[in-house]
């Protein structure tokens, strides 16, 4: 049996990439319902499933494994069951992998390492959204901003301006090229 895989990801919240990818090549589709590391009901059912001589093909490593580590358990198990598994993105299957060069293998492990780190973002900053949390670096309060801009017009150092208003060096500049031309600072 070929067995298929997908769960959603951070650039493919609904699967329907990676469902495209694994086409009509395989007997059989585990989906899951949610991208999370914890509770992958379908891939503990399809592990559960797979017989010797069966092939699991995914889209892309990420799509299979939370880390390195999960990949490699993962990778294991599937080797014990004599199971293939086949990285369709990474054009690799697990039985040839000690045949493909160092630098090809470190280049597939730098990718998948930072579709994790993607994974583990997107989700994060989702829940936290959910949590009525705001995302990303806190404004800096507009009279602060005036007022480092105005010190800076009478010509304090720059030293003084963020002691001052707390407002960075590059902060500053930033705000300056913006207001860059209007007079009413």
């Amino acid at each position: 049996m070929i067995y298929g895989y997908t769960r959603p990801l951070y650039n493919d919240k609904q699967s329907k990439n990676q469902l495209h990818s694994l086409g009509n090549k395989c007997d059989r589709i585990y989906q899951e319902e949610h991208g999370n590391p914890k509770k992958r009901d379908q891939l503990e059912e399809l592990l559960m499933e797979i017989q010797p001589g069966d092939s699991i093909l995914v889209e892309k490593m990420i799509a299979l494994a939370d880390t390195f580590h999960h990949l490699m358990e993962i990778l294991k198990v599937c080797e014990k069951d004599n199971v293939k598994i086949h990285f369709l993105n990474e054009d690799i299957q697990s039985d040839t992998l000690l045949n493909i060069y160092l630098q090809d293998m470190m280049m597939y492990m730098l990718q998948f390492q930072s579709d994790n780190i993607k994974q583990s973002t997107t989700q994060g900053m989702y829940k936290a959204k959910q949590q009525g949390k705001s995302i990303g670096r806190p404004k800096k309060a507009d009279e602060n901003i005036k007022k480092a801009i105005a010190m800076y017009q009478e010509g304090f150092k720059l030293f003084d301006i963020k002691n001052e208003t707390g407002i960075s060096k590059s902060t500053l500049y930033r705000y300056l090229e913006s207001f860059d031309g209007e007079d009413d600072v």
